[in-house]
């Protein structure tokens, strides 16, 4: 799964860098929709993680995963989000919810999620951005 989530993170840098005029924007948008606001973080990267398993993407299930992780989410936490976008698709978006059991006992084993490490998830770069 951080195999996917670099596929993720390469993809934005590269799109930031040859559309600029178009992507440019809406990355700002989504880094600012992603901050915390009226919802903490945890509550927003659990939501895009039900979003994702609803959706069916498995490199936004491998990204937002790690960043409700990240967040302070815990496992139980995480597979309840999946069970209520189970609850709005039915039992294939409940298969996709094996992927997000995969990136959580990933990203658990790796140093992205490591205490030590706190804070320094893989992290989407947004160039030539305001």
């Amino acid at each position: 799964m951080q195999e996917i989530a670099k596929e993720v993170s390469d993809w934005i840098q590269r799109m930031g860098k040859e559309y600029t005029r178009v992507y440019g924007p809406f990355a700002v948008w989504m880094r600012r929709v992603e901050e915390k606001g009226a919802l903490d973080t945890k509550t927003k990267e659990l939501i895009s993680v039900a979003l994702a398993v609803a959706t069916q993407c498995k490199w936004c299930i491998a990204v937002h995963t790690n960043a409700a992780l990240d967040a302070g989410a815990t496992k139980d936490q995480v597979m309840e989000a999946c069970f209520v976008a189970c609850l709005f698709r039915g039992a294939p978006s409940c298969m996709y919810s094996q992927l997000v059991m995969k990136a959580i006992e990933e990203y658990q084993k790796s140093s992205i999620c490591d205490k030590k490490n706190e804070g320094k998830r893989l992290t989407v770069k947004y160039e030539n951005n305001r």
